[in-house]
């Protein structure tokens, strides 16, 4: 480094290049491990009474009887005496309710007899538009809630692989992503790459910039008429694991290409994020052209494709930004139910917490101010339980 404070070039520019990628891998990697000490993968912090009760459904009151009689399993308590409660202890709880409780089937919200697998595409055309902080807090909010849930990272950038803890450039240099089970030649089954996360109930197919190539690889299979298709890859990859799981949630890249198209092709409903500013939504309706033109070609050609729904969400929302709300009504006034009436705001708790690869639901709430961390878990949770209910009437449920 000179004087100024920069780093000269010296050499080719790719040089350049790859020795400022070789600084930043240092110091990402000093990073996480300064993040996740003395642990050397993520783990989950342990959750408290109010929370439980939260997600669960159970009264406080209930909860604490519930101990006293011995139904519910032993669990930590800290200096004060209060309950902490592990996700699996959490499930654990949730399992007694739905053989004891009232109406015990609501405390296992998951696939029943005859229910298809929910596959769950995160899509926009342009970046910045909350896919993966969307993706990864819908996941996450719905392990929680007790369904048994997948996410596939279908984006080369894999930022919802780096949120697990992992370094793509990396642990997944070579293989063990999604590519290996896409790939025209010798494609691995699924399951071979699906990887157990910290976070229970909630499993991870990951990425790396290998899958990049998949976009080289479909061309050149069209091309040569290389079966099955583009079209049929990833619902074929889910027939081997989809006993396993209720919801497979997908982080899409940002763009048209084949591998956002194998995503949508395999899916049973889309949801579309967007940021209420006349560039995004421009651009959004740019995607939602191409990908109508996209689809009806391939309509033609292996018939109709069947989404149970299509929803938008209005993210990065700030609602004191008059031309911000003036956009979410156009929105509104145009896609009418199909935008989902709870917005997820834009917080300093996402942004903070995404430092160290977190989501609002693995801060310690300790750490963070207090109406801050409430008022974006009411609009995260809002979001993923209005968005719940399109899943529920998915499996024909009735919803209230």
């Amino acid at each position: 480094m000179n004087s100024t404070g920069t780093f000269p070039f010296s050499g080719s520019i790719a040089a350049s290049i790859a020795a400022n990628a070789a600084r930043l891998s240092d110091a990402l990697n000093a990073h996480m491990r300064n993040s996740f000490q003395p642990q050397s993968r993520k783990t989950l912090r342990k959750f408290q009474p109010a929370e439980v009760a939260e997600m669960t459904g159970i009264s406080m009151s209930n909860l604490r009887t519930r101990h006293q009689e011995g139904d519910f399993p032993d669990v930590e308590t800290d200096s004060r005496g209060r309950r902490l409660y592990s996700a699996e202890e959490i499930d654990q709880i949730r399992h007694v309710m739905a053989r004891t409780g009232r109406n015990g089937q609501a405390y296992l919200p998951g696939r029943r007899a005859g229910d298809a697998l929910q596959v769950i595409s995160i899509v926009n055309f342009k970046g910045g538009s909350s896919k993966t902080t969307t993706a990864i807090h819908l996941a996450q909010r719905y392990a929680l809630r007790g369904y048994r849930v997948l996410a596939i990272d279908m984006d080369p950038q894999a930022s919802l692989t780096t949120m697990f803890g992992y370094r793509p450039e990396i642990e997944f240099a070579e293989s063990g992503t999604i590519h290996d089970a896409l790939r025209y030649e010798d494609p691995v089954p699924l399951s071979a790459v699906i990887r157990k996360t910290y976070f229970h109930n909630l499993d991870l197919a990951p990425a790396g910039l290998m899958l990049s190539e998949y976009e080289t690889e479909t061309a050149y299979a069209l091309q040569h008429k290389i079966d099955p298709p583009f079209t049929q890859r990833l619902a074929i990859a889910l027939d081997e694991i989809e006993a396993q799981y209720d919801l497979v949630i997908i982080d899409c890249p940002p763009q048209l290409g084949f591998t956002t198209m194998t995503a949508l092709l395999a899916s049973t409903g889309l949801l579309i994020t967007v940021v209420p500013s006349m560039l995004d939504v421009a651009s959004m309706a740019q995607f939602l052209e191409m990908a109508g033109e996209t689809v009806r070609t391939l309509e033609e050609v292996s018939g109709p494709i069947d989404w149970s729904f299509l929803k938008f969400l209005i993210a990065r929302y700030e609602p004191t930004d008059v031309p911000q709300s003036q956009m979410a009504g156009f929105l509104r006034s145009i896609l009418l139910d199909q935008v989902l009436n709870t917005p997820m705001l834009k917080s300093t708790a996402i942004s903070d917490a995404g430092m160290t690869q977190q989501t609002i639901y693995e801060l310690d709430p300790a750490q963070v101010v207090r109406k801050t961390l409430e008022r974006i878990l009411e609009s995260v949770n809002g979001v993923a339980d209005e968005f719940e209910k399109t899943i529920q009437q998915a499996w024909g449920r009735e919803v209230d």
